[in-house]
């Protein structure tokens, strides 16, 4: 198995800044010849990690930084998205989908990323999400 190499990108708390920042791995995903539904689910989920980081986690704090560390390779994506605030725990996020929740506008977000990605983990800590998209378009190896 290759060595993963990841990149490192740290901003401030602004969506300007992350937009930057999301269209560098875009760019790296497209070299990688990724699908057009790949990169879609992509963009999505790291969309929504980025917010998620800004808004919840440094509280549009424009004093706060993300760190998004990547790597990038024909097989898969690997992203960890990192705020400075002081977390959650994800299990406690209601369920988005159920009757009660439906007018609520809390958890849609991940309940996405996890529909979109291959892997959606939190830290400890609640404040660092690690994402993976595996390339659909990769060759597929058996062993």
């Amino acid at each position: 198995m290759p060595t993963k190499i990841y990149q490192e990108i740290e901003f401030p708390s602004t969506c300007w800044q992350a937009k930057i920042a999301e269209d560098r791995i875009i760019e790296a995903t497209r070299a990688c010849k990724y699908s057009e539904e790949d990169i879609f689910a992509l963009r999505l989920s790291m969309e929504e990690a980025l917010l998620n980081a800004i808004r919840h986690g440094n509280t549009k704090d424009q004093q706060k930084k993300i760190t998004l560390r990547y790597c990038v390779n024909e097989q898969q994506i690997d992203i960890y998205v990192a705020d400075e605030g002081s977390g959650f725990d994800p299990m406690k996020i209601a369920d988005p989908t159920l009757p009660e929740n439906l007018e609520r506008p809390n958890g849609r977000g991940i309940m996405l990323m996890r529909a979109y990605m291959n892997l959606v983990e939190y830290n400890d800590v609640g404040n660092v999400v690690h994402l993976v998209k595996l390339n659909s378009q990769a060759p597929k190896h058996t062993g």
